[in-house]
C-alpha cells in the first residue's frame, strides 16, 4: 500500500523493517529486467545459453566480489536467467558491520556522544549498495549493445536464517533453468 510522505505518495519499502542490511548474513536476491524483457539469453534443453548481455551479467557478478574485498563478501550459487538474476550473497564480518569496530570508531571521535548506527544514513557497504553497483555495471555495458536495456527499480531479497533454508534456495537456483516453463518470471513474447 502506498503511503504519503510530505504530501506525496511513496511505495513502502520491501526490506525487512529494523534489519540492518550490512549485517553478517546470507541473502537470496532476485533482480529482474524492466517489464521482464528477455535480454540475457535463452534456455535450451534446461540449460541457459547466455546472450552478449547475459555474459556481461555473469562477468559483473564475479567482478562484484572482486571489487569489494573490504566487505568480506562470499559468492554462492547464482544463475542468469533470460530476464532475471538469482543469487546468494553472503556479507561476512567486516569493519562496517562489526560492533566492536563501530564502538572503537566512536571512541576515537569523542565529539559524537551518539553510539547508535543511523539506519537511515548513506546506503553504502550494505546489500543495497552491492546491488546498485552490480546494476550500474551491467547497465553501462548492456546499453552499448541494446540502448533500451533497463532493470526494474527494485530487487527482491530474502534473509537466509538457517542451513535448511540456505540449501533449499541453493537447490532452487541450481534447478531454475530446468523449471523455466513453470517459473513465475517466465514470459512468452
Amino acid at each position: 500500500m502506498s503511503e504519503k510522505f510530505q504530501g506525496k505518495y511513496r511505495i513502502k519499502s520491501a526490506r525487512l523493517e529494523n534489519w540492518d542490511y550490512s549485517e553478517n548474513a546470507a541473502y537470496f536476491i532476485t533482480i529482474c529486467t524492466q517489464n521482464r524483457e528477455s535480454y540475457f539469453g535463452d534456455l535450451s534443453k534446461g540449460k541457459m545459453i547466455l546472450s552478449e548481455i547475459g555474459e556481461i551479467v555473469d562477468a559483473e557478478c564475479l567482478k562484484t566480489f572482486e571489487m569489494r574485498p573490504d566487505m568480506n563478501l562470499m559468492m554462492d550459487a547464482y544463475v542468469v536467467m533470460p530476464n532475471h538474476f538469482h543469487g546468494i550473497v553472503t556479507i561476512g564480518d567486516n569493519p562496517y558491520n562489526t560492533e566492536l569496530v563501530v564502538k572503537h570508531r566512536d571512541a576515537m571521535h569523542c565529539a559524537s556522544t551518539d553510539t547508535t548506527k543511523n539506519k537511515f544514513g548513506p546506503q553504502s557497504k550494505n546489500l543495497a549498495s552491492i546491488i546498485r553497483g552490480f546494476k550500474i555495471g551491467v547497465t553501462k555495458h548492456a546499453r552499448k549493445i541494446h540502448a533500451d536495456f533497463e532493470w526494474q527499480s527494485r530487487f527482491h531479497d530474502h534473509i537466509l536464517r538457517n542451513d535448511k533454508s540456505f540449501q533449499r534456495i541453493r537447490d532452487y537456483i541450481k534447478n531454475n533453468p530446468l523449471a523455466w516453463a513453470k517459473d513465475k518470471f517466465h514470459t512468452t513474447v
